[in-house]
């Protein structure tokens, strides 16, 4: 613009950031510079999405008969998914697009958080070593946090839009600091990282030791001394000038791998997996719906398949549970049977709305009721193989396909009739069976107050993980209960050393033994060599929280938290 005459003190750039009340502004703006011939930036326009079609007129009057030097710029961030896109088509198909992709690998990465300052920044502190030691680790934390939402949920929980700014804010913050005190006040500093500049962004807890972990790893004093690596092979660097930082990550940084993010290369794997089968179930979705009219009979495959599932579906589906036939059978309500009658209730419901579902579908089909959107969106489901959504909602939580997920209910009401017929606890229970696990897992702690008269506010869940198999569990325990049917993510348990290890390549998610689950008191738990490990439904994680169990490690526990290790209940 300067170099054409097009400056904003001249009046011939017109810039408009969009926002409340913007609109009339950026109206006027665009109707002198159409006649007069000057450039209008908007800023935003995302922000701004009722006024989109208004703009968008504006923009195709403006186009015709306008002065030739006459240029609209606008900038808007891109929509979160597909679904979210509020930008009209008109406005997309008319323009040049420029796009500014975020730049993928920690080298890139890396590159890009070191661009946001020069040798000046660098000349700026007293503390001249400790000041480029920190910022370079900060440099590099802040790669491995934006980089690390690529591997899906085992990297973050949730998404969270950290940005250039929480940088250069935490780099201001560290000067200030250091010029302030006379020693480096290291907790001071992590604390500031990690709970408010980035912290500020992160809602789930998990995460948020996530942060704090990869801060004491690479905030400590101990890197003054070139005695920290930030990935396996790559030590903070020595004092050195702007230009030799990024000619030190040129030849010292690894080749691109999970490793540099503290994660194991199973990670990769698993995400690409996602990835690949969401791409597959879309291009089935995107083959035209209506084939060749099967033998001119006039019924389409799609309706052809759906019949032929939900006649094996309604075959196979069990009567519900008589609840009051059960209720007279459990004399003593203690929290176990309280549970299980909980657990056959809830599956009633479930079950009664999949007949209620696939009876009126079947109708449908015949030709005996009108479809609906509802029956058509069922029917559907059953084609591609998909947990139909008016189920999910009376469901638990699943990643599984439709065959996959039917087998697993039949499972589960199998072992609730097993239970549900004398009350009596399984040798081993199948924790990923219930609806609602954590009430299985409080009534463990119910039980066992009740029997030593210890306050259930001040207990807490022991986890034992044996060497056994269920299959070799024949008897319950005397105080507790066996759980099994659990899965780890990003290690796998160790027998022989009865510890956490890192897991194999291609083993994504290891079976885990027979862990026995005891109440104690919240005094008496382990809290030297045990890593936290969250419990979770699904690979979703984040929403499927569950429990903590502290299970045993020979290594740092900060080891297994960067690499996102958690026990699912769904493999």
């Amino acid at each position: 613009g300067t170099r054409l005459g097009f400056t904003i003190d001249n009046g011939k750039i017109h810039n408009v950031s969009l926002g409340q009340g913007q609109e009339v502004v950026a109206e006027h703006a665009m109707e002198v510079a159409a006649a007069e011939g000057h450039w209008v930036i908007l800023q935003n326009i995302h922000l701004v999405a009722r006024w989109l079609s208004t703009l968008e007129k504006l923009v195709e009057h403006h186009s015709q008969e306008s002065h030739p030097e006459y240029r609209l710029f606008m900038s808007a961030e891109p929509a979160p998914s597909p679904e979210t896109h509020i930008i009209p088509q008109g406005l997309l198909d008319n323009s040049i697009k420029i796009t500014s992709e975020p730049p993928t690998g920690m080298r890139a990465n890396l590159h890009g958080a070191l661009d946001l300052f020069n040798q000046e920044t660098l000349e700026q502190c007293s503390k001249e070593s400790e000041f480029r030691c920190i910022l370079f680790a900060l440099c590099y934390f802040h790669a491995a946090v934006a980089e690390r939402r690529r591997f899906g949920t085992q990297g973050w929980n949730r998404s969270y839009p950290f940005n250039n700014g929480d940088l250069t804010v935490s780099v201001n913050v560290l000067l200030n600091y250091l010029e302030a005190n006379a020693k480096v006040p290291w907790d001071d500093l992590r604390y500031l990282f990690g709970e408010i500049m980035y912290g500020g962004h992160i809602t789930d807890d998990w995460d948020r030791r996530l942060c704090r972990t990869y801060l004491s790893e690479y905030v400590q004093p101990e890197m003054l001394d070139g005695e920290v690596s930030l990935a396996p092979g790559f030590m903070i660097p020595p004092r050195m000038d702007y230009e030799a930082y990024h000619q030190y990550i040129d030849d010292n940084l690894p080749g691109e791998s999970p490793h540099l993010y503290g994660l194991h290369p199973n990670a990769e794997m698993g995400f690409l997996t996602v990835t690949s089968d969401r791409l597959f179930r879309t291009v089935l979705e995107l083959q035209p719906k209506e084939s060749e009219a099967a033998g001119g009979s006039g019924v389409s495959r799609e309706e052809q398949a759906s019949q032929a599932v939900l006649d094996e579906i309604i075959q196979q589906l069990p009567d519900p549970f008589n609840m009051e036939e059960m209720m007279g059978k459990a004399k003593e309500k203690t929290p176990y049977t309280v549970v299980a009658l909980q657990e056959c209730e809830r599956m009633n419901i479930l079950t009664n709305e999949m007949r209620r579902s696939l009876k009126e579908l079947d109708l449908g089909l015949q030709g005996e009721l009108t479809i609906t959107s509802e029956m058509e969106e069922l029917s559907n489901a059953l084609f591609y193989d998909n947990v139909p959504e008016s189920w999910t909602r009376y469901a638990y939580p699943s990643l599984l396909t439709l065959a996959n997920w039917y087998a697993d209910l039949l499972l589960r009401i199998r072992e609730l009739e097993v239970w549900s017929t004398d009350f009596v606890l399984p040798a081993t229970v199948w924790l990923a069976g219930f609806f609602n696990p954590q009430s299985f897992l409080t009534a463990i702690m119910q039980s066992t107050a009740r029997k030593k008269q210890w306050p259930l506010d001040k207990m807490c869940l022991a986890a034992d993980v044996t060497k056994k198999t269920r299959e070799e569990i024949t008897f319950p325990p005397r105080e507790g209960s066996y759980v099994h049917g659990l899965f780890m993510e990003g290690a796998r348990w160790d027998v022989p050393s009865g510890s956490i290890a890192d897991a194999r390549m291609k083993e994504l998610t290891p079976e885990v033994p027979v862990i026995l689950l005891r109440a104690i008191p919240v005094d008496r738990m382990d809290t030297i060599n045990v890593y936290e490990c969250p419990v979770y439904k699904t690979r979703t994680r984040g929403p499927t929280y569950v429990w903590t169990f502290n299970l045993k490690t020979k290594e740092k526990a900060a080891k297994w938290v960067l690499a996102g290790v958690a026990l699912l209940l769904e493999a």
